[in-house]
Order: structure tokens, then sequence, then C-alpha cells
């Protein structure tokens, strides 16, 4: 049985998108972009962005699942904040079309991809390239989207 899975990087100037789908040691490219809030709005219509762009590939691509980078603690307080925010609204756009959100640590998607949780970022890009050769992101959040949707994929086969 194939299963459609949405990644999402989250972000408040760059929410990185990809959907891929799986059936059991199967994957298959099927699109990837970026979602480009624009920087000069306020705060609230930048997350509605986020939200309501989410929503549009959600009713496009009809992910089964969606996995989301959790995010952690930045140096500074208000980074993080910003960035939960983002991650928010695109956990509520998902939500909101009864998708279940799957949420991972950084260190569990680069163990999933590569069998290092610590793995450089050229060891996550080469399994993407390897998974998924047909897949050529343009930007890292779009590259980073990819890896949190294979990730999710290697998740699900493992239990």
């Amino acid at each position: 049985m194939t299963k459609r899975v949405l990644g999402i990087d989250p972000g408040l100037l760059h929410t990185g998108w990809a959907v891929v789908d799986t059936a059991g040691q199967s994957r298959k490219y099927i699109a990837s972009g970026v979602i480009l809030p624009n920087p000069k709005i306020e705060m609230s219509q930048r997350l509605n962005t986020i939200f309501q762009e989410l929503t549009k590939i959600c009713n496009t691509f009809k992910p089964d699942e969606c996995s989301i980078e959790i995010i952690f603690v930045n140096k500074n307080p208000k980074t993080t904040l910003i960035l939960g925010q983002a991650r928010a609204a695109a956990i509520v756009a998902v939500a909101n079309q009864n998708t279940p959100v799957f949420e991972y640590e950084p260190n569990v998607i680069k163990k999933a991809l590569t069998g290092a949780g610590h793995a450089d970022k050229t060891a996550v890009d080469k399994m993407v390239k390897i998974l998924l050769p047909n897949a050529h992101p343009k930007t890292a959040d779009e590259a980073d989207a990819i890896a949190i949707a294979l990730a999710h994929t290697n998740m699900m086969r493992i239990g």
C-alpha cells in the first residue's frame, strides 16, 4: 500500500515542503518547494501565508501523513519563539486536513537517513540523492523538507 508523506522544514522566512510516496522499500519523489512569506508584512500575515500555502499543498497532494522538524531553543529566545509560531502555523494547516503529524528532532532525522545522529549536511544530502535521484532541490530548506519526509518513511518501516 502506498502512503504519501508531506515533509515540512518550518521557518518564518522560508518554509520548505516536500511530498514523497512510499510503499515498502520503494520511494518516489512527487514534488517540493519553499513557501516565502513577504518579510515586509505583519507577522500575523506571514503566519497566515504559511497556513494558506500548506493548506493548498495538502489539498493538491492529499498526504496521508506529515512529518515536521522539532525546533530547539536557539541562543536568542525571540528567534525560538518566532520559529515556534511558524511551526505551529504549519502543524495547524496540516492537522486541519485531518492528516496525522509526526514530529522529529534533527538528530533523529539524521539518524533515520544516514545511521548517524550527528551526520553533517553533506551526508544527509548524499542519502537524499541516493534514495530520491529525481529530486533536485533548489534551496537548503527544500532539501531539508525532502530529508524530513524520507526520514519519516524510514521510521514508518521500522515502526
